[in-house]
């Protein structure tokens, strides 16, 4: 792990996180609306932003940014090794007392962290998460994004709290606990919900992407399956179930042709027979390995115990040009 501070520099009041991968479209926008939203805040803030192996001039972009203003970081990671990696990797360069986890896209507010501040200060939260309550997005999307926040609240081991995102709010202690964690496969918003401590919601409309393409629907899917296999065990159970259904059901078919060759009302070769055995017993030991090696490979990671992420470069905050190191 890194160090949160250098030296004996007071923390600012919140440090902003933000993975960037291929943004080159967004930053300058994202740049003049954190500075509005932020630039008049009592106790100061710091932005972290991580750049995810773009191929555009992301990278070059936010450098200039942080040669400008003390309070911005850049962390080039080496490769692309994906949002939930490199949001983890901003939180282990955060020095603020408070942290906030956003997308450069936009579609998370910068407007609203003041508001998020407030209330964790009002209510005496560690975590103030924003729950989308409208989405500018497409109907396939919104649709996609619903059914998964039903399935994870049903099959979760975590506290629900609904459709909230990765755009959160959490106190230094929450941070400290959440980079204690070990997982290499990482679920940022499970492993704080998971925490613990007083979580509150806030709420808000989620915009459209104002530039950039954004995550591609097999990410999204392989995220949620990331998901569900971290934090929650119901798979392997659900595998069990199916298993059993699929046996039941090659049963009574296999009774129902035997009677209904019995009486002359169809007549059944052998290969039929054979066919109806091996479609459902593959089906069910396919499916079974399926879910099985999605656990297994969680097992594997952490087994290999390889960096979760390594660093090319920092720029900003006293580390300028910092070589490339293993992050934890």
């Amino acid at each position: 792990m890194h160090a949160a501070l250098t030296g004996g520099e007071a923390r600012p009041l919140v440090s902003v996180v933000v993975p960037v991968y291929n943004e080159e479209e967004v930053l300058p926008d994202l740049r003049e609306r954190l500075h509005s939203a932020l630039g008049d805040l009592e106790g100061g803030y710091e932005v972290v932003c991580v750049d995810d192996g773009s191929r555009d001039r992301s990278a070059a972009m936010i450098e200039e940014w942080a040669r400008d203003d003390d309070g911005v970081v850049l962390v080039q990671l080496s490769r692309n090794f994906g949002m939930e990696v490199a949001m983890s990797a901003g939180l282990d360069y955060t020095r603020g007392e408070h942290v906030v986890l956003m997308h450069a896209d936009l579609q998370d507010p910068p407007e609203l962290i003041p508001d998020m501040l407030a209330a964790a200060a009002e209510q005496q939260a560690d975590v103030v998460f924003a729950r989308r309550i409208g989405r500018d997005e497409s109907a396939v999307k919104r649709v996609l994004a619903t059914g998964f926040y039903a399935i994870m609240r049903r099959l979760a081991r975590v506290p629900y709290q609904g459709q909230a995102g990765d755009f959160r709010l959490m106190s230094r202690r929450v941070v400290d606990t959440v980079r204690a964690m070990p997982e290499r496969r990482r679920f940022l918003r499970g492993l704080v919900a998971w925490a613990g401590f007083k979580q509150v919601p806030i709420e808000y409309r989620r915009a459209g992407r104002t530039g950039g393409g954004g995550a591609s629907y097999p990410a999204l899917f392989r995220l949620a399956a990331e998901a569900m296999t971290s934090f929650s065990d119901v798979p392997l159970s659900l595998a069990t179930y199916i298993g059993a259904l699929a046996a039941t059901v090659s049963g009574l078919v296999g009774v129902t042709l035997l009677v209904l060759t019995s009486v002359g009302a169809i007549t059944a070769s052998i290969s039929l027979w054979i066919l109806v055995a091996v479609l459902f017993s593959s089906g069910v030991q396919l499916m079974s390995i399926g879910v099985l090696g999605r656990y297994l490979a969680h097992v594997h990671d952490q087994v290999v115990g390889r960096p979760l992420y390594l660093v090319a470069r920092v720029v900003g905050a006293g580390q300028d040009d910092a070589p490339g190191r293993p992050g934890r």
